[in-house]
């Protein structure tokens, strides 16, 4: 119950900082993203924060032995970059682009009623299952 309630605390807290900055606003990202006309620098500010903390905060908790509400890490061991790769970062920059919506945004999107925002969380979850289904096939 102790993880659920964390992780319920962290999802809210999460979407709260989405909304303060704007980054459920696909206009805002697009302004964002569109550095050859009207620019709009904003977001630069939250990204460069996000990962100052990330930065810190990584290195502080992965000096523990384990999580406190797990039995151990999930870090990824990977370090290579390949196909699969390089096409799903394409990928995930095109439909970025296209929308102004990544994935954590798009959640959030969800909890204010958000036309777009569900209609982009079920294009993810299609793109998902057809991964996954490529992924097979092989």
């Amino acid at each position: 119950m102790k993880r659920i309630l964390f992780a319920l605390v962290s999802g809210i807290l999460f979407g709260l900082g989405l909304s303060l900055s704007q980054m459920v606003n696909p206009d805002k990202v697009l302004g964002f993203l569109d550095i050859t006309g009207s620019w709009d620098p904003s977001l630069a500010f939250v990204m460069v924060g996000a990962l100052a903390v990330a930065f810190v905060s990584f290195r502080w908790v992965l000096k523990r032995p384990t999580p406190l509400l797990d039995d151990g890490f999930h870090v990824s061991k990977r370090r290579e970059i390949d196909k699969p790769l390089l096409l799903g970062a394409g990928l995930f920059g095109i439909g970025w682009g296209m929308t102004g919506y990544c994935p954590g945004p798009a959640v959030a999107g969800l909890g204010l009623g958000s036309l777009e925002a569900v209609v982009m969380v079920a294009s993810i979850y299609t793109g998902f299952f057809a991964q996954k289904w490529l992924a097979e096939r092989k």
